[in-house]
């Protein structure tokens, strides 16, 4: 499909991105999926191919570009290879939007920043617990004040990039008695007493993409450690959560396409009674459905990225994109491994795989049925 919305710039980026896929992560993803995480040396390696905290200043190790066009394109070429586990996201589409910005310190970045950058520092956002997923405000997590330090207790579970991470963004009550109005996010490094990891999750999907449990018992993090206000924490994540949502959008676009992709290759090879079972009228019917719909959301995901960049995307118009192209995402992934019949329910082919992973897109960054509700919120319902 024709898009308009990338330069040259975007382009030799692009080119980039594919090359270190290509090189650097599809050739282990079977050693990453059986591992259940993929290398430090590829985050490293991401870092020196400038794919990590490229909005950072320059004296960081970024290119001080906030543009999430070359978000997109970095979700496109992962999937596009068959690249998978490697949480770059997390860093470039979540945590960006906390370490870069006004919310931390000069100190702070200087503190944190070059690691981010190079892929020396794995990050990490401590925000859904045991009995609060979607339902942010109730976290049971306490960081007390304690002269120039907070005392952190409490867990954290489902956390993305949570085996890798060395440095772990908390929300934390400060003020448990205030509700959502007690939440600050203060950043711990993993190297710090009483901080550990449980055990890493068992999935249903996405199997190299690390997730894991984090306890923190009487955790003593400095006050320096304070991203953004104190008690303004859930501010600052509502604030944020758009980018989040748009970044869930384009995985799902970009994994869709690869399954997509892969299915239009295999019903041109598999036969059945003497013809390709693509040119069966009913699976030509599918094809064209789903190709049709792909483009439709393409258009709408562009759409919403150009508003990210202008700073005019809402929270309810991220939250319908986030929904709308997750949901497409499952049905054209399930309709995609029907077609490849019994081959796809098989785990040597890549559908499979792709079937798995996709399922927890619906969940994460806030449920279907979340996103809906908050759509109706702001129409005045």
């Amino acid at each position: 499909m024709r898009r308009n919305i990338f330069t040259s710039d975007h382009d030799q980026f692009r080119a980039t991105a594919r090359a270190f896929f290509e090189r650097e992560c599809a050739p282990y993803t079977e050693e990453w999926e059986r591992d259940g995480k993929v290398s430090r040396e590829a985050w490293r390696k991401a870092g020196q191919a400038g794919l990590l905290g490229w909005e950072a200043p320059e004296e960081y190790g970024g290119l001080g570009i906030k543009d999430y066009r070359y978000n997109s394109i970095v979700s496109e070429e992962m999937f596009g290879t068959g690249s998978v586990g490697i949480g770059l996201g997390i860093q470039n589409d979540i945590m960006a939007s906390y370490l870069v910005g006004d919310l931390t310190t000069e100190e702070q970045k200087k503190r944190w920043l070059p690691g981010f950058t190079s892929g020396e520092i794995v990050t990490s956002i401590g925000m859904s617990e045991p009995a609060a997923g979607s339902d942010v405000a109730g976290i049971k997590t306490t960081a007390k004040r304690d002269g120039d330090h907070y005392v952190i207790n409490g867990s954290k579970t489902f956390i993305s990039n949570g085996l890798l991470s060395d440095l772990v963004m908390v929300a934390a009550k400060t003020d448990p008695a205030a509700g959502r109005k007690g939440i600050s996010l203060i950043a711990v490094e993993t190297t710090t007493p009483g901080f550990r990891r449980g055990r890493k999750l068992d999935k249903i999907g996405q199997w190299s993409a690390d997730t894991a449990e984090l306890f923190f018992d009487d955790v003593r993090v400095p006050v320096e450690n304070l991203i953004g206000e104190e008690n303004r924490g859930f501010y600052h994540l509502m604030h944020n959560l758009p980018a989040e949502r748009l970044g869930i959008a384009t995985y799902a676009i970009g994994m869709a396409r690869r399954v997509f992709d892969l299915t239009v290759a295999y019903v041109q090879e598999r036969k059945a009674f003497g013809q390709p079972i693509g040119t069966f009228q009913v699976n030509r019917h599918f094809l064209a459905e789903m190709q049709t719909k792909l483009d439709v959301a393409q258009v709408y995901l562009d759409q919403c990225l150009l508003a990210a960049n202008a700073g005019e995307l809402t929270a309810q118009e991220a939250a319908g994109l986030k929904w709308w192209i997750t949901e497409l995402q499952w049905e054209i992934t399930d309709r995609c491994l029907q077609l490849h019949g019994g081959y796809g329910y098989m785990n040597e082919y890549e559908v499979a795989r792709l079937w798995r992973d996709a399922r927890v897109q619906r969940l994460y960054g806030g449920t279907t049925e979340i996103m809906k509700d908050l759509v109706g919120r702001g129409m005045g319902f």
